[in-house]
Formats: C-alpha cells, sequence, structure tokens
C-alpha cells in the first residue's frame, strides 16, 4: 500500500481556496511527504465537517473545534491526529491569515482577575519584562492579593489598607514552603506588584521597601560554574558529523563563550550576526539589544552549523528545532539539550546558566577586570558581577566599600 502524498489529498468545501497555501506552509517548515498529507486529511476532515454544520471558516471558535474532535470520536472516524496539538499546525495558518478567529483570552470577571491584567499588561508595556518574568511575577500577585480581604458592599480589593504587617506576614508564610532561591523570586514579584499599586494609585505610599530581603547567594556557597573540564567534555559529546550535532556543538560553544542565556540563545535571528564586524546582537533583560564581540571560534561554530546543519526555509530563527516543524528552537529546548550533553558527557545534569557562569569565571581568570565581566554579561550592577570573583580578593576590591574606621 503506497504512503499517502499530498498531491493526492483533496480538500473541498469551506477551507479549499486554503489548502495550496497550507501544503506550502508544511513544506516550508520542512514537513515530508507522509507527514504533510496528513495535515492536509486532517484539513479536509475539518472542511467537510464545517459543510455538514453550515458554518463558515470565521465561526470555528474554540469551542467549535473541540465539538468537532468530539464528533469525529464518536463517529469512529478516528485520525492519528485528531487531537487538539494535532490541529496546531492547520488552526495556526488559518488563523495567521486571520480566516478563523484567534483563541480570545480569558474574560475578567471579577475584581482580582482585572488587577492582576492591570498587573500584567502594566510589567510588559511600561516594564519591558520578558514572558517568563511576567508569568512569575503574576503568580506572585495572585497568591498575595487572593489573601486580601473584599471592601464591604463595593466588590473591590481591599489594597488601599495594605501595611507592612500584610507583606512581612505573607513572606514569612512563604519562607516556609520554599527555598532561599525561589524566595528571592516571590520577593521581587511582590515588590514589583506594590510598585505597581503605587504608581497606578491604588495605595497612597510605596511599599516595596516593606518586603524582607530573603536570603539569597550572597549568603550561600561558591557560585556552581561549570570547570574547564566539562565545557571541554560537553563540547565533545557533540557528534559533529551530523547536523544535530553541529548545532548543538555551536549553542553549547555560545553559552559557554559569550555567557549567554537560554533565551537569549533562542531568540537570536540569522540577521542578528554580523560577519563582517565581528558581532552578535542580543535581546537581553528588559527587551534591550546590545551589540557583544563574536569571538573566532564561537562564529566559527556557527557558520559550520549554518552551512552544514541547518535547514533551509522560511524561519529567521539562528537555531531551528531538529524536527519539524522546523522552527525556532525554544529556551527549554536549549535547557534540555545541555541535560543530554551532560548525559553524553556523564557529567551531573546541568543547566544553561552553569555555562554562562564558566564563560564569567574564565574571563576573570584571564585577567579581565570586573566591569567589562560586567559589560559581557550585560549586568545593570557591578555587584552582580562580583557574584562571579567570591573567591578572588584583589577583583572584588574594586566593588567593596572602604572600612569606615580605616586600616586595623
Amino acid at each position: 500500500m503506497s504512503r499517502p502524498t499530498p498531491s493526492r489529498v483533496r480538500v473541498s468545501g469551506p477551507l479549499q481556496p486554503y489548502a495550496a497555501g497550507f501544503g506550502k506552509e508544511l513544506a516550508g517548515q520542512g514537513y515530508s511527504s507522509s507527514p504533510a498529507a496528513g495535515h492536509l486529511q486532517l484539513m479536509a476532515h475539518l472542511s467537510g465537517w464545517l459543510t455538514d454544520r453550515g458554518l463558515d471558516p470565521g465561526e470555528l471558535t474554540v469551542a467549535q473545534v473541540e465539538l468537532f474532535l468530539q464528533d469525529r470520536r464518536t463517529s469512529g472516524r478516528v485520525h492519528r491526529r485528531l487531537t487538539l496539538r494535532g490541529l496546531r499546525p492547520l488552526l495556526g495558518y488559518l488563523r495567521g491569515l486571520g480566516v478563523v478567529p484567534k483563541p480570545l483570552p480569558p474574560v475578567a470577571d471579577g475584581p482580582l482577575k482585572q488587577l492582576l491584567g492591570e498587573f500584567t499588561g502594566y510589567l510588559i508595556a511600561e516594564r519591558g519584562l520578558a514572558e517568563p518574568t511576567v508569568a512569575n511575577y503574576g503568580s506572585v500577585a495572585a497568591s498575595f492579593l487572593s489573601a486580601r480581604s473584599w471592601e464591604p458592599g463595593g466588590g473591590e480589593l481591599a489594597v488601599g489598607g495594605l501595611a507592612a504587617s500584610d507583606i512581612t506576614g505573607f513572606v514569612l508564610a512563604a519562607s516556609s514552603r520554599y527555598g532561599s532561591g525561589s524566595l528571592n523570586n516571590v520577593t521581587t514579584g511582590l515588590r514589583a506588584l506594590l510598585r505597581f499599586l503605587y504608581v497606578q494609585g491604588y495605595t497612597a505610599t510605596s511599599l516595596a521597601a516593606a518586603v524582607p530581603t530573603a536570603p539569597g547567594w550572597r549568603d550561600g556557597g561558591m557560585p556552581r560554574a561549570a570547570t574547564p573540564d566539562q565545557v571541554a567534555r560537553l563540547l565533545a559529546s557533540c557528534d559533529r558529523r551530523t547536523a544535530v550535532g553541529r548545532r548543538d556543538f555551536a549553542i553549547l560553544t555560545v553559552l559557554a563563550r559569550v555567557g549567554l542565556r537560554a533565551r537569549e540563545v533562542a531568540a537570536l535571528c540569522l540577521d542578528d550576526v554580523d560577519w563582517r564586524a565581528g558581532e552578535v546582537v542580543v535581546c537581553g533583560k528588559g527587551n534591550r539589544r546590545e551589540r557583544l564581540p563574536l569571538p573566532h571560534d564561537v562564529g566559527q561554530a556557527i557558520a559550520e552549523y549554518c552551512r552544514r546543519g541547518r535547514r533551509r526555509g522560511d524561519c529567521r530563527s539562528l537555531f531551528l528545532r531538529s524536527n519539524a516543524p522546523y522552527t525556532t528552537l525554544s529556551a527549554s529546548g536549549i535547557s534540555e539539550l545541555v541535560a543530554r550533553a551532560c548525559g553524553r558527557a556523564g557529567l551531573p545534569r546541568m543547566g544553561p546558566h552553569r555555562l554562562r557562569h564558566a564563560a564569567a569565571t574564565a574571563m576573570r581568570r584571564a585577567g579581565a577586570p570586573l566591569h567589562e565581566i560586567g559589560q559581557v554579561l550585560r549586568h545593570r550592577h557591578e555587584i552582580s558581577t562580583a557574584h562571579y570573583a567570591r573567591d578572588d580578593h584583589d577583583a572584588l576590591t574594586v566593588v567593596a566599600r572602604p572600612w569606615l574606621g580605616g586600616a586595623a
């Protein structure tokens, strides 16, 4: 029995005008013939269902999609991609064209949701924070605000009467559930919320200073940077005879030599690499775009991947997934990539940030001053860079305050 091919799939009904374009989209994302034909068959099923229901594509809401899946399963016409996940490529394509309505965000049905919506909007529009940070701060805000009482008869949160005791009580309760690192995230998110409440006029004074300082790395042990031997073993674990190996080698080299964060590596595009100037443009925290020098070995690894490993297509992201759809490799994908490299190299599992630490430590050992390391790592404050020099007293004298009593 021959395998289905895209050219043999016939789509009729309201989605027929978009079938050819969807086929080209699948080909551009790297789908081979058989999977592409499967997605077109699913398109044909959905188009036929719309015809039977007398619906236009513009009426294909999330509820209608779920009803389509339920009807197909009930009728016994089961397709192996007949899931919400399997429909993502098709729905994403149709929504991109504006043919199918995009899912609407949850409607705020109470004061708490309304306030949380304003807070997250403020973090994105005014602070320019990344999506994971916004999600983290929003979770902290929801936990803190959900414990607030309600104004009698007014239906509004009683945030105007917040006191320092409310804040310290919340942090103390959180300290019994979280470690020092997670607790620091809680206090940071809580300060962001309290600044927002003051700026927006919900509170008469700013209570951000009332948030206790959580014990963090400054009271802990030495920074856990990957050692030079570990970095060498991670790089050696990549089979550079394969496309995936060349990609993994390039990513690990960028992490260990330039010190980028995982999400910064994921955000790199082809246009961000300036080969003539020997620089790379990095989109860091707060959506700041900064130019960094591109070391020779890093540029060589990226060039080798682009020439002999990166799949051609419409996607302009630098590092792509190894399987279809060949789209952007996510930050979580990069974290898993590092974990797999640890397994191949026989090392304990570590995260990408350990390689950022390794880059900073290597620069310090080579004699680079802290302020230059901070520029490469794009730190806003010198105290953040001092974290990487806690065993180097000469380097720390640059940021340490003089003793008021003079020499002992």
